[in-house]
């Protein structure tokens, strides 16, 4: 029998994986649950972090692809609007009632740039990198047609080896260009070093992001000697974002991972040698899973496997325990090696994912619990915004 739903025509176990008001023990999985408490914490740390330094937070959308977390970290966290990566996304976003949204990418295909000149349309600021000025004749044309603004970033490779250039003369270059071209405003520099972010030891980190200031604080220096100030000089994650809020040249935090934490995260090293999860923030989000079978004695077999997660980074954690462990998976199963025989058909357990963001990717909602009851459910808004 289903569990009651203010969902009206959603059935929990087919549309949705629970109903408000549920205990937790109920929850249909595998799915994905946050924590409100933890995930509450996360976000006023971060946003009290950016005020005491005088930074702005723009948050990573791409991490949670959900407009009701964007706006909780708005509201919460004093976050000033979000980036993502892809035209879609931002659409959602602003569709969605988030009114500054930056796609920190590249827009070069003519049908996704005459998206991205209509998002003002939406009542959003609407941002977009740029790291070859070709790109800005064809912004400009679509931000005229359409009778809009579309704000600009130059985007510099610091250390990441994607998108983005890597001397001060071609950033100028193309900022002077934005700056003369119809329809377009020159607002700053992109300069996330990403390749970094997921290092162990802190004092690598650091190396690799002084690198990234010294080189966009010469391309910011001297677009302020031609008159081109910066109002946004965007970069910073979950694993730098003490390096860039004390360098002096940045002013906007872009961090994700944050608010929910994975495994991957988790295990990098603070500048006291403390894994980041064990002090600095908390794990929020989970995969929830069910036992489905015990048949062998040292084994549980749990139905969240390969279509429930991803493990690029890794495999999940199980979130509390260390009797036994999730060793490997296929499909539809997860290989929970139970030594002790402890675990029984049914019994949940919370997974911490080896990698969050493609994670949230392949679920439809958000579970938010609470003193063990559902709360609340949010859609994963932007699920499947991959253009």
């Amino acid at each position: 029998m289903n569990a009651p739903t203010k969902f009206e025509g959603l059935d929990v176990g087919y549309d949705i994986p629970a109903a408000i008001g549920m205990d937790e023990s109920e929850i249909q999985t595998p799915c994905l649950i946050l924590d409100l408490d933890a995930l509450e914490r996360n976000i006023k740390k971060m946003g009290d972090y950016a005020r005491a330094h005088g930074m702005r937070h723009r948050v990573h959308g791409k991490m949670h692809k959900s407009v009701d977390v964007a706006k909780l970290q708005e509201s919460l966290g004093g976050a000033v609007g979000v980036c993502c990566q892809k035209v879609s996304e931002a659409e959602v976003f602003a569709r969605g009632g988030i009114k500054d949204v930056l796609v920190s990418n590249q827009v070069r295909d003519p049908a996704k740039i005459d998206r991205l000149a209509r998002l003002p349309k939406l009542g959003a600021r609407a941002i977009c990198c740029v790291d070859d000025v070709e790109n800005v004749a064809d912004l400009s044309e679509a931000a005229q047609r359409h009778g809009t603004e579309i704000e600009c970033l130059v985007e510099i490779d610091c250390g990441a080896g994607r998108c983005g250039v890597t001397t001060t003369p071609e950033v100028v270059e193309i900022a002077k260009a934005i700056d003369a071209a119809p329809g377009l405003k020159f607002s700053g520099i992109q300069a996330y070093q990403g390749a970094m972010q997921h290092m162990d030891s802190y004092e690598d980190r650091k190396a690799k992001i002084d690198v990234a200031v010294a080189m966009v604080k010469d391309a910011v220096d001297t677009l302020a000697e031609g008159g081109l100030a910066c109002d946004i000089v965007g970069g910073g994650g979950t694993g730098s974002y003490y390096f860039e809020s004390t360098s002096g040249v940045y002013n906007e935090l872009q961090c994700g991972s944050y608010a929910f934490m994975d495994a991957d995260y988790g295990r990098i090293l603070d500048k006291d040698g403390n894994r980041i999860d064990q002090g600095e923030w908390e794990n929020a989000l989970f995969i929830l899973t069910s036992v489905m079978s015990h048949a062998k004695a040292d084994k549980a077999i749990v139905d969240a496997g390969l279509k429930a997660q991803s493990v690029d980074s890794g495999l999940p954690v199980i979130f509390g325990r260390d009797d036994v462990e999730y060793v490997k998976c296929s499909d539809e199963h997860g290989v929970v090696m139970d030594p002790a025989g402890k675990l029984k058909a049914n019994d949940k357990l919370k997974l911490v994912p080896g990698h969050c963001d493609p994670t949230c990717n392949v679920h439809d909602w958000y579970v938010g619990v609470r003193n063990g009851k559902v709360e609340t459910l949010w859609p994963v808004s932007a699920r499947g915004k991959a253009y």
